[in-house]
């Protein structure tokens, strides 16, 4: 669609609300009048107010809608907002329907409800803030109340020094056919396997030795991909022992391992990773349905997810989480509600549902795969919110993606004393998250909520090609951390709309 801005040039809060509520319509800036589908965005000054305009057309629809300040508050923040509410009136009347997130198009909406409440406000009035100035609708509203709660016990939990690591390994057994993320799979990139390994030990010590000398300590621990059980039992146990010897781990609070695909699981190499040190393991089924699984490239059956999640009790681990994915193809809100029911009956501590977001790197995006509508999906989300909570679950966070079918989101659900901190602390962006391995990104807490962000490479290739420069940069990230530790930030406090 076609995006005229007139009288500013605040692209970014009307380009991403476009996005989200147009997905198959890639934005095209012009800078004249233009007729036919597009928008016309306007900002006016008078002599108290400030007015923004939007105009809409879509399929031979328009809508106009205008929102207005007084000028004394017309600072960048809420300039931004009356874009976004004038765009948003103006596109929902064209559209005749309602995003579940209303006029909201960033990644944490939490952030909102959880500043509110920071402030001093109520569960109420971040409700009121997120569903009358950003219309959002009342079930999403408690989700976001509820997730802020316990950001808000994350943070009165966290000292001067505290952050979390998080070490990545970037293989799979096979990619799955929704999957965009930077992974290779063991088939085609086995070889790469040891020197990677080889590397990452490298990094992990390095690590140690500037963690033991900087006056920080690790609060939560997260191995993800990938598939980290990809790696063999005697290769997970010396990355175990090395992370062990390298860190001072007598302050973390949780220390997780990514189960992810039942195949690369067995009672030998869960007992490993238990013996080893891990406090929780994640066990991702995404469908209890053998069909679905089958149409998403994954080469496991719903029997496989149950005896890896047997086993894993079998061991000791008591804190277990299981994900699964409301829109992938075959699915069925009665299936999905199926593989519900399967799941809660192993009672896991915690449950992700995730909804499917269509990256254009991901093989349904490719082959332009038939999906279940917006309306599935949704009856699959409020079904499974009406069970977790029946089952005594809790949403403790969440996060939403570009490209989500029906623009919904990603929610956590935990039950009662097994909240998953390390996701709190990584998506709120609570403190400092120490990155190793490939594809990881080092995030460091300023002062004043700003953040600074170093890559490391994000194919295994050239993360070993580039380990040096790796230990290089951690060296650097450290000289920020030395003159940080006695100045612990506050939590960001980005654009959050």
């Amino acid at each position: 669609m076609k995006l005229l801005l007139i009288g500013h040039t605040e692209r970014y809060p009307v380009e991403q609300l476009q996005m989200q509520l147009f997905p198959d319509e890639p934005s095209e800036f012009v800078t004249h009048r233009f007729t036919g589908d597009g928008t016309v965005s306007s900002l006016s000054r008078g002599k108290k107010y400030l007015t923004a305009t939007a105009k809409v057309t879509k399929g031979g629809k328009t809508g106009f809608a205008s929102r207005r300040i007084p000028l004394e508050n017309a600072d960048v923040r809420m300039t931004r907002r009356i874009l976004q509410q004038s765009y948003y009136l103006a596109a929902t009347k064209v559209l005749g329907t309602v995003p579940p997130w209303g006029a909201l198009s960033g990644v944490r909406p939490t952030k909102l409800s959880t500043k509110c409440m920071l402030e001093g406000g109520s569960e109420k009035d971040a409700a009121n803030l997120l569903e009358k100035t950003y219309f959002v609708t009342p079930e999403r509203s408690r989700l976001c109340v509820d997730a802020s709660k316990h950001t808000l016990e994350a943070a009165k939990l966290l000292e001067p020094g505290d952050l979390s690591v998080y070490i990545g390994i970037p293989f799979c057994p096979t990619r799955c056919s929704y999957c965009s993320f930077v992974s290779e799979s063991i088939e085609r990139f086995g070889a790469f396997l040891p020197p990677y390994l080889e590397a990452l030990h490298r990094e992990i010590a390095y690590t140690g030795k500037l963690l033991a000398d900087s006056g920080y300590h690790i609060r939560s621990l997260y191995m993800g991909g990938g598939t980290p059980t990809t790696l063999s039992s005697p290769q997970m146990k010396e990355l175990l022992r090395a992370i062990k010897d390298s860190f001072d781990l007598s302050r973390c609070l949780e220390f997780t391992v990514e189960g992810g695909r039942p195949d690369t699981l067995d009672e030998e190499k869960l007992r490993v990773i238990h013996d080893g040190g891990a406090t929780r393991i994640s066990i991702n089924p995404q469908t209890m349905a053998d069909d679905v699984l089958a149409a998403v490239g994954r080469k496991h059956t719903a029997a496989q997810t149950v005896e890896a999640f047997r086993q894993a009790r079998a061991v000791g681990f008591e804190d277990i989480n299981m994900d699964l994915i409301a829109g992938l193809p075959e699915d069925t809100p009665e299936k999905f509600a199926d593989s519900l029911s399967q799941v809660l009956a192993l009672n896991p501590s915690n449950v992700t549902v995730h909804t499917l977001a269509l990256k254009k790197g991901a093989n349904l995006f490719q082959n332009r795969t038939v999906l279940p509508t917006n309306e599935d999906v949704s009856q699959m989300l409020s079904g499974a919110e009406t069970s977790l909570r029946a089952h005594s679950f809790v949403p403790y966070y969440l996060y939403r993606q570009k490209y989500m079918s029906g623009s919904f989101e990603n929610t956590g659900w935990c039950k009662p004393g097994f909240t998953g901190w390390y996701n709190i602390y990584m998506m709120e962006e609570l403190h400092t998250i120490l990155s190793l391995g490939g594809g990881g990104m080092n995030k460091i807490n300023l002062p004043a909520g700003q953040l600074e962000r170093f890559h490391n490479p994000k194919s295994p290739q050239d993360y070993i090609a580039r380990i040096d420069t790796i230990l290089q940069q951690k060296d650097e990230i450290f000289e920020i951390l030395h003159r940080l530790v006695q100045q612990p930030p506050a939590p960001i406090e980005e654009e959050c709309e």
